[in-house]
């Protein structure tokens, strides 16, 4: 895992950016992890990073991660938090 932050592009659904971010719905911001890129984005819309962990399945490049907090991103990454479905 490198150690220096490297540029990655966030991005939400439209329902979700809705619901936290006023509907911004992509970002552009610097991480080594997903842990990163959460903990960035609950800095700057506070309680964020609590819905992204417990709403939210992650895709990185189009691959979906089942446990992504320490998975690492590479540069010019997109993370993309897609909505868990819930079902019966």
């Amino acid at each position: 895992m490198s150690a220096i932050p490297v540029p990655v592009h966030v991005v939400f659904t439209d329902g979700f950016s809705h619901q936290y971010t006023g509907g911004l719905k992509e970002f552009d911001l610097e991480a080594r992890t997903v842990r990163d890129v959460i903990k960035t984005l609950d800095q700057r819309y506070p309680g964020l990073g609590e819905h992204l962990q417990e709403e939210t399945t992650v895709a990185i490049d189009g691959e979906i991660h089942e446990n992504p907090q320490y998975q690492p991103v590479r540069e010019n990454s997109e993370v993309f938090f897609i909505p868990k479905l819930e079902g019966g």
